[in-house]
């Protein structure tokens, strides 16, 4: 957490206020969060930066400066800020980018969120990006590459949504809904399914996610996408958190066990789970 329609969200509402800013200095107060790049020269390359777009790959916020790519991952509760300059700075508040009128501040209470400062002719040949598989939107998605993907792989089908480099920007909530939706046992082998039943996990996929994001992602106890505001789509989950609660298509109560280290959540009698 954040997903993809969380990230997305962040990005459609960060672009609008940057575009056209100049970076005029970078304050880092933990350094950790700034990798493969020493700080001071990540502060310096920065600096006189215009912020010329804003873009998304997978779970990664893709800055576009006139000379670099700054690359964000905010992990489990990184969170963008616009403060007043005279605005005190919070304990969680890391780093904090100095616009003309105002700074963005990136809050991140756990510290695990990641920045990279790339040039823009590494974009997609260096890590993280290099790495990552296919959008949900692009058309080479289809059934026959996840049964490719898939065709040797012992672990769950749950296991092989949250890779990133097959399939990007899927999470722990979104892999719960798309099985749910998909009527596949999280637990089953990814090798195991027919071609029909990665068709399906597919366009469930692209559904899911595509709501989601109309709907400002789900906000779980901390995600907020700018300055406080919150998502609705946890209104809308089938299974995710709904522990002990009635299924809501055929009213058998929803479980959660954990599968790979990750809670899940599933519907034994929809999704045919027997334990």
């Amino acid at each position: 957490m954040p997903e993809l329609p969380e990230v997305e969200t962040v990005r459609r509402k960060l672009k609008p206020r940057l575009i056209n800013k100049k970076i005029l200095s970078v304050d880092v107060y933990w350094p950790n969060m700034i990798v493969d790049i020493p700080v001071i020269e990540f502060q310096k390359k920065l600096v006189d930066q215009v912020f010329i777009d804003v873009k998304r790959r997978g779970k990664w916020l893709v800055f576009e400066l006139t000379d670099y790519y700054l690359l964000v991952h905010l992990r489990m509760e990184g969170k963008f800020f616009f403060r007043k300059r005279s605005e005190e700075k919070s304990k969680h508040e890391h780093v904090v980018f100095k616009l003309k009128d105002e700074d963005l501040r990136f809050q991140d209470v756990r510290k695990f969120g990641k920045m990279y400062l790339l040039n823009k002719d590494e974009i997609n040949t260096r890590k993280p990006l290099s790495e990552l598989g296919l959008e949900p939107d692009d058309e080479m998605l289809t059934a026959s590459y996840l049964r490719d993907k898939c065709k040797n792989k012992s672990i769950s089908i749950k296991e092989v949504l949250l890779d990133q480099s097959i399939i990007v920007g899927i999470g722990n909530i979104y892999a719960d809904e798309i099985l749910f939706l998909s009527k596949i046992n999280p637990w089953r082998k990814a090798r195991a399914l027919s071609i029909n039943e990665y068709k399906k996990i597919i366009d469930n996929t692209r559904e899911i996610l595509t709501k989601a994001t109309l709907l400002g992602g789900t906000t779980i106890r901390s995600y907020e996408s700018l300055d406080n505001e919150k998502g609705s789509y946890q209104e809308e989950l089938y299974v995710h958190s709904r522990k002990d609660m009635p299924c809501k298509v055929c009213d058998d109560k929803v479980k959660k066990d954990f599968l790979g280290g990750r809670g899940t959540y599933y519907c034994s009698t929809c999704q045919n789970v027997k334990k």
